[in-house]
């Protein structure tokens, strides 16, 4: 079972994870990164700016979740982009160490594969940061998307483009297709810490935690992983059947586990 941690906003949601993020990193100096995109990591983010100031993090290596195909690396709501603002040049990591899933055209095929590759090479990834999506999807993984999948060429709901179209101009301008890592690359990540916040995720944050195990919602998937932490606000939380037992439960949890 996951562990569901109630805070009062995203601050506290921010700081709670930079602190396990950064005992990672003091723990294992090159510590592998499981990177989230989207305006739900951000409190973390930022957490970290202060977090890290003056620690070593030279050899942190990073892997971003997702890309879109087919938009201009350089286009400033890539994912490359985004990674390179929000997360490596604040924390001041090594770029050559974070490395973002391929949407180019060419080789597309053979992108997906690749980054499984990069992936394995590095160990795999300790620390697996994730949203999710109102219609349950996480990273990519839309609805229907199967556990055992790996990276590769996904095509987006309507509702996600919609969703993520108050980052362009109009929808119009979201591409249809991205390269995400599969249910199944993230399920091999060491630990998963999924944050959500605001009454809108609240749907989604309890089908992932106490639904069933379905394709149909792939947030579900977490509940076949051994080490999850759910980091959710109020709101996130309203529709949780058993949001007083998660706060007793986190509220006598012994100091030395962690999240």
């Amino acid at each position: 079972m996951a562990e569901i941690v109630i805070v009062p906003d995203r601050a506290a949601a921010g700081a709670l994870v930079a602190e396990e993020i950064a005992a990672l990193v003091a723990r294992r100096p090159d510590a592998v990164l499981g990177l989230a995109t989207g305006s739900t990591p951000l409190p973390v983010y930022e957490a970290l700016r202060a977090r890290l100031s003056g620690a070593d993090v030279s050899r942190v290596r990073g892997f971003a979740l997702d890309e879109y195909v087919g938009l201009d690396p350089a286009h400033p709501e890539s994912y490359r982009s985004v990674i390179a603002r929000e997360v490596v040049e604040p924390l001041g990591l090594d770029p050559d160490r974070i490395r973002v899933p391929d949407g180019t055209l060419e080789g597309i095929e053979h992108h997906g594969a690749d980054y499984e590759a990069a992936i394995a090479e590095a160990g795999g990834v300790d620390l697996q940061i994730l949203g999710v999506g109102t219609d349950g999807h996480i990273g990519f993984n839309e609805p229907g998307s199967s556990f055992a999948s790996r990276t590769r060429v996904k095509t987006l709901t309507a509702q996600t483009r919609e969703d993520n179209a108050r980052f362009f101009d109009s929808v119009d301008e979201v591409p249809m297709h991205c390269i995400t890592q599969g249910l199944g690359t993230i399920l091999d990540a060491r630990h998963l810490v999924l944050l959500a916040f605001g009454e809108g995720k609240s749907e989604a944050v309890a089908g992932a935690v106490e639904g069933p195990v379905t394709s149909s919602l792939p947030g579900s998937a977490i509940q076949l992983h051994p080490h999850v932490t759910v980091v959710v606000d109020e709101a996130a939380a309203s529709a949780l059947a058993h949001a007083d037992y998660y706060r007793y439960a986190y509220a006598n949890k012994p100091a030395w586990q962690g999240l």
